[in-house]
C-alpha cells in the first residue's frame, strides 16, 4: 500500500538510506518563505494543515535562521535520535525535538550550528556524524525557519545532556516513523483557534508539531511511493 513501510524494506538498511539521501535530499539549505503578495507558502511549516495560518505569517516580523539535526543512527535497525526538552525553556518547552537552534553568526552554516547544538545540548561528538543532506526549510510559528540537516551517526558516541535543556534523549525505529499509517493528526486550541498538526505517538512519547512535521516531510521526500 502507497506510503507504507515495513522494517525489512531494503531501504532501511544504512546503505540503502545512504542512497535515497544521495538522491532525494537537497545539497543546499532551503528556506520556507511566504508570500503576502500571492498569499503563497513554499517549503513546509506550521502552515501544512492550517492554510488559514499564512495571514498570520504575513505580519510576523523575518524569521530567525536556526538549525536541527536529524540523526539517523547507524544500528542493526535504525533508529531516530530525538530529545526531551525541559519545561522551563522559553521556546517549545516540554516537547518532543531535534537537536538544534538558532544559527549564530559565528557558525559557518546550518550544518555547523546543528553540530554545535548538538554538542551543547546533548554532547554528541561531530566525529560520529556524517551530514547527508538536507529537507525542505521548515518555518514555526514562533518565528524560525529551521534547515532540518540529516545526517547518519555511527554507534559508540557517549551523550551528556545539558539538564537546562534536554530532560532525556531517546531512539526511534525508523520504520516506525516513515510508516504513514503512524502519522496522526491532531488539533487543539492555539491562541482562539483550532490548530491541526501532525502527531505520532510512540510509547510514552507524544511526537508532535514541528518536529512531527519534519519527520513528515522526511517521509515523503525520501520513502512515499
Amino acid at each position: 500500500m502507497d506510503g507504507e513501510i515495513s522494517a525489512d524494506d531494503v531501504r532501511l538498511t544504512a546503505t540503502g538510506f545512504r542512497s535515497l539521501a544521495a538522491e532525494r535530499l537537497d545539497h543546499e539549505p532551503s528556506e520556507a518563505i511566504f508570500d503576502p503578495r500571492t498569499g503563497q507558502a513554499w517549503g513546509r511549516g506550521d502552515w501544512d494543515l492550517n492554510p488559514e495560518l499564512l495571514a498570520d505569517f504575513a505580519a510576523m516580523p523575518p524569521a530567525r535562521p536556526a538549525a536541527v539535526l536529524f540523526g539517523i543512527v547507524k544500528r542493526d535497525e535504525l533508529t531516530v535520535l530525538l530529545t526531551q526538552r525541559t519545561h522551563t525553556l522559553s521556546t517549545h518547552a516540554g516537547q518532543i525535538a531535534f537537536p538544534g537552534g538558532k544559527v549564530e553568526p559565528s557558525d559557518g552554516g546550518p550544518v555547523e550550528a546543528a553540530l554545535r547544538e548538538s554538542v551543547e545540548e546533548i554532547g554528541l561528538d561531530p566525529k560520529f556524524v556524517e551530514p547527508l543532506g538536507f529537507l525542505d526549510g521548515y518555518r514555526t510559528g514562533t518565528g524560525f525557519t529551521v534547515a532540518p540537516v540529516v545526517a547518519m551517526i555511527s554507534p559508540g558516541f557517549e551523550l551528556k545532556p545539558d539538564p537546562r535543556e534536554v530532560d532525556d534523549v531517546f531512539e526511534v525505529p525508523l520504520a516506525f516513523l516513515m510508516n504513514e499509517a503512524n502519522h496522526q493528526k491532531h488539533s487543539r486550541d492555539w491562541r482562539g483557534r483550532q490548530r491541526f498538526y501532525y502527531a505520532m505517538p510512540y510509547g510514552d512519547r507524544y511526537i508532535w508539531g514541528a518536529t512531527a512535521g519534519m519527520i513528515r516531510n522526511m517521509q515523503q521526500r525520501l520513502f512515499a511511493r
